[in-house]
């Protein structure tokens, strides 16, 4: 069966999408789980070891406090308590950091740095899986033996305002609550002050036990603004105030003789360097946790705080309350907070938490004896045994108490070895939907790879073998055989497998679908074989053999050491200098070709040069010995000046890993000094923007066009990024709704005239010109929508992007002849650097969720998805679109030219992507997967779902044009 390229290889790239989504299930594990499904009592609590009598005390630990109240600030980095600016920042927080009766530690959040893991991590004392990032934006209850469950079933009473992600998590467990939503990022005032009205009333009553604030105006800010915004230390102070009165509230309220209350600040993660986070980099993952209560010390000057890890506030704050500690909780007790406990209690409360982490040892670790820490455990229960028969005999010698503090710090060693063993578990992986995934990817790639002579020739079809296939008998045999591995995986697999819970149906068509991938693949190797090295050519122009020229041995060699880069995870830190190295050298060897052609060939100002140099007009110009000149010259002019614009582009925004924190051109010019110069390379940039679009648009595109870009300059100054020459200095920003609205009109109304245009050229009549503008026009929309999207500083990046696309097929891609393939290869390798110039990394930290709710007033989830995916991948869009109106407008090339770009965009997705699911299939195990890898496959995969929607665009072009025709 032949089909045309683009269709062969759009239906190559949606099944490979169905693979890597497969693989994606089995690699995003469930986190360290206990297998029992019932949660903690306290009726589970050991008894407290003795050694030769059976008299031993089982009654639980009692509660070290009465009252607790939770100060969660959103995004509150340890630097702004206990960095130098503390004491300007939270004066009274510090002050009782230095001289009150504290507990101060940074708490360290394992990634994803993002809220609802972080809140499932402090409630459950386990650590998320990295799939959390995606629940985050729909938090379902958490079923799991968390602290809140076992409070309300304790009966104690909880009051929560704040973020409702709390709400979602733990329906029915509040008294009362109120809860504001968290994504709506533009609001930082009344989010806040949703939650400081209740603190008055609340405070007086004496009706609850657990009070739960959750502050998210900081966190907003930063995605705003950055962590360097003057917004950022006026709600620091407002966060400092609301503390002061919660405080001095307990205090009043304390009474003699009763259990000490306890108020915690804590932060649910930090904030990067760019106001984002879910990332690894210290500013995410540092946070402070202030312990406030009479039970402590009074602190006489200022200490270094402690580093704890985030689930280890979770036994503290069980233990604290006379509760059971959640069965899957890999936190181990602060020892600090016991220290006024007597030494018998302290013993106690280390027991238990012991207990409990050596229980989960046993649960998710076969060899479970084999670790140091359980058997650490195991020698400190015993000596805690002989302690307690010495004390219980009545001994008070200095001897029992030494003995004792030997205890402790062998239950401290034990507890952290635990710990530490049970967090690098990451979770257990569905290895059967990973192999099932990655075999699929890997079938689909070598059926694209061996395709490839016949997908690239002048015919541009495929003859896919699919009836000889079905009807062969190996086709039957490995159904069979792929049948009865099922079987046998899933009656024999521990854990329950994704697979093996769908219907035997949809198995059915997968077996069956696999089998006959093997076999075509198989039929096309073995055609394959007889023809050696000959291959038909890539394009009409060249000759009937393969001739690999300089530039195609440098595209095919980048694509291949990029993909053979990921392998180590400073390459994926820092994959930018990796594009802006190849980016760099295909200019150089652009130039190269430009100058061996205007200087080194015969005939290079006569008839042959006029071939070479077709003009757009079809008259011939009137001063043909000028405009040939200038033509030369401008194509000598392009990759130096390509190379120079992508230069200051890489100035604008410092990514990765390692160079992140560095100042550069973005600080500067979003620092209050320079706005004016904002404000005017802004408007530049917009005006140029302009003139670069509007040349292939129709009159009414046009005008839409202007007036866009007028209100996406309006909507900056609205908010307080640029400035208009008739603004006040003094004029409160506004939220720019009206102003992004005003912009949502044009661009829909340029996407539909240029829809219509583009239907009336299929369906009516067919006018290649009129089908070339309905693209245009498209792209037009796209271009000024992404323009309202980025970030006025980023605007220069969007106006070289267009800059350097006009160049290059009016003076390079035109005039130097270049074929599909090649053509595909350099907008691919654009839109790669132009996702790093952006200041996008491998890291989610530097997503820009403010921009989903860019005119929106309220949290409306879809468009908040849609618009933040599409300024995330602006960069590789725009270059995938423009090749789409590129292609399509050549008249001079065969109708296939469209088809070679689909399949080699399918085929640069793909090899990337099959080679990095066997890279973290390798390395699973490795800790460090989560803050490099696990982002980097998010990244890659959403990257191939665009793709296969730009392939399906294609397809259906290529489809037009050949009826066309």
């Amino acid at each position: 069966m032949k089909v045309r390229s683009s269709v062969f290889a759009s239906f190559i790239i949606l099944f490979e999408v169905i693979g890597v989504a497969l693989f994606l299930r089995g690699f995003f594990p469930a986190p360290v789980k206990s297998s029992f499904s019932s949660k903690s009592k306290l009726s589970d609590v050991p008894a407290e070891p003795l050694t030769g009598s059976s008299h031993n005390s089982s009654r639980p630990p009692q509660p070290l406090f009465k009252r607790v109240v939770i100060m969660l600030v959103d995004a509150l980095r340890e630097d702004f308590v206990f960095g130098p600016n503390g004491r300007k920042n939270m004066p009274y927080t510090r002050h009782l950091v230095e001289r009150g009766s504290t507990q101060s530690f940074v708490a360290k959040a394992r990634p994803p740095t993002v809220t609802m893991p972080r809140i499932k991590a402090l409630t459950t004392g386990s650590i998320p899986g990295f799939i959390d990032v995606v629940m985050n934006l729909n938090s379902p209850a958490l079923l799991e033996d968390n602290l809140i469950w076992q409070a309300k079933t304790a009966g104690k009473r909880m009051v929560f305002y704040g973020d409702d992600t709390w709400v979602r998590l733990f329906p029915k467990h509040f008294m009362e609550y109120d809860g504001t939503t968290s994504f709506f990022v533009s609001d930082y005032t009344e989010v806040d002050n949703n939650v400081t009205r209740h603190l008055d009333s609340t405070l007086k009553r004496d009706d609850w036990d657990i009070l739960i604030l959750h502050y998210l105006g900081l966190d907003h800010i930063g995605h705003v603004s950055g962590p360097h915004s003057s917004l950022i230390q006026p709600k620091l102070l407002e966060m400092d105030d609301i503390l002061k009165k919660i405080h001095g509230s307990l205090i009043s309220k304390e009474a003699e003789g009763a259990l000490p209350y306890l108020l915690v600040l804590c932060g649910d993660h930090g904030m990067s360097e760019t106001g984002s986070h879910g990332g690894s980099s210290e500013p995410e993952v540092n946070t402070p946790l202030v312990l406030i209560s009479p039970a402590f010390k009074r602190k006489v000057g200022l200490e270094k705080p402690a580093v704890v890890e985030q689930v280890d506030l979770t036994p503290t704050l069980a233990l604290g309350l006379g509760l059971p500690i959640s069965q899957n909780s890999v936190g181990r007790v602060i020892a600090g907070v016991l220290e006024e406990a007597s030494l018998r209690d302290q013993l106690r409360f280390l027991h238990v938490n012991g207990h409990q982490l050596s229980c989960l040892l046993k649960d998710s670790t076969p060899e479970y004896e084999k670790e140091a820490g359980f058997e650490q455990f195991r020698v400190a229960e015993k000596s805690h045994g002989n302690w307690m028969k010495l004390y219980l005999e009545g001994n008070t010698s200095e001897v029992l108490t030494n003995m004792g503090k030997k205890v402790l710090k062998q239950y401290l060693d034990a507890l952290a070895a635990m710990s530490s063993a049970l967090s690098k578990q990451l979770g257990k992986y569905d290895m059967y939907s990973m192999i099932a995934g990655m075999v699929f990817v890997f079938q689909l790639l070598v059926i694209l790879l061996l395709a490839m002579p016949e997908a690239l020739s002048g015919a541009g079809e495929v003859d896919v073998p699919v009836l000889s296939s079905l009807l062969s008998l190996p086709f039957y045999l490995l159904c069979l055989l792929l049948a009865s591995v099922h079987v046998l995986v899933c009656t024999s697999a521990e854990s329950s497998c994704y697979f093996c819970s769908l219907s035997w149906g949809l198995v059915f068509a997968a077996v069956a679908f696999s089998s006959a991938m093997f076999c075509i693949l198989v039929s096309m190797a073995t055609r394959r074989l007889p023809l050696g090295p000959k291959i038909p050519g890539k394009s009409p122009s060249r000759a009937s053999e393969w001739a690999l020229s300089e530039l195609d041995v440098l595209l095919l060699a980048g694509t291949v050491s990029h993909t053979l880069s990921l392998a180590a995870s400073s390459f994926v830190e820092e994959e930018h200098q990796t594009w802006y190295f190849l980016l760099s050298t295909l200019c150089l060897a652009v130039f190269q070709d430009v100058c061996r052609k205007y200087f080194r060939e015969r005939g290079g100002c006569g008839d042959e040069d006029e071939r070479f140099l077709p003009t757009k007009d079809a008259h011939p110009p009137a001063a043909p010995q000028a405009e040939e000149r200038s033509e030369r010259w401008l194509a000598l002019a392009t990759p130096p000046f390509t190379l120079a614009c992508c230069r200051i582009l890489r100035s604008l925004n410092q990514t990765g890993v390692q160079w992140a924190h560095l100042p550069d051109m973005g600080h500067w010019l979003n620092s209050s000094e320079h706005k004016t110069v904002l404000s005017l390379l802004a408007a530049f940039s917009l005006i140029l923007i302009y003139f670069l679009i509007q040349r292939r648009c129709s009159w009414v595109s046009k005008i839409a066009l202007a007036l866009g870009l007028l209100g996406v300059y309006s909507y900056r100054a609205a908010v307080g990024n640029v400035l208009f020459p008739w603004q006040h200095a003094g004029r409160n920003m506004s939220k720019g709704t009206v102003e992004a609205r005003f912009v949502y009109v044009f661009v829909l109304g340029i996407l539909f005239t240029g829809t219509k245009d583009l239907l009336r050229s299929q369906i009516i009549t067919a006018d290649a010109r009129l089908k070339s503008r309905g693209l245009w026009e498209i792209y037009s929309g796209l271009v000024l929508l992404v323009s309202l999207l980025f970030r006025a500083h980023n605007l220069p990046v969007l106006c070289g992007c267009l800059l350097i696309q006009t160049l290059m097929a009016q003076f390079i891609w035109k005039k130097l002849h270049y074929d599909a393939a090649q053509t595909t290869i350099m907008h691919y390798w654009f839109g790669q650097a132009f996702f790093y110039f952006q200041g996008n990394s491998n890291n989610i930290g530097t997503v820009d969720i403010s921009v989903g709710f860019i005119g929106l007033e309220s949290y409306v989830e879809a468009p908040a998805i849609f618009l933040t995916a599409l300024s995330t991948y602006a960069g590789p869009l725009l270059w995938a679109c423009h090749l789409v109106c590129y292609l399509s407008s050549e008249r001079d090339r065969s109708a296939v030219a469209v088809g070679h770009g689909c399949y080699c965009l399918a085929l640069l997705r793909s090899v990337p992507a099959a080679a990095y699911i066997v890279l973290v299939t390798a390395l699973r195990y490795h800790l460090f997967i989560w803050s490099v890898f696990s982002p980097k496959l998010l990244y890659e995969s959403m990257h191939t779902l665009l793709t296969a929607g730009v392939c399906l665009f294609f397809s259906a072009m290529e489809q037009s044009r050949g009826s066309g025709k």
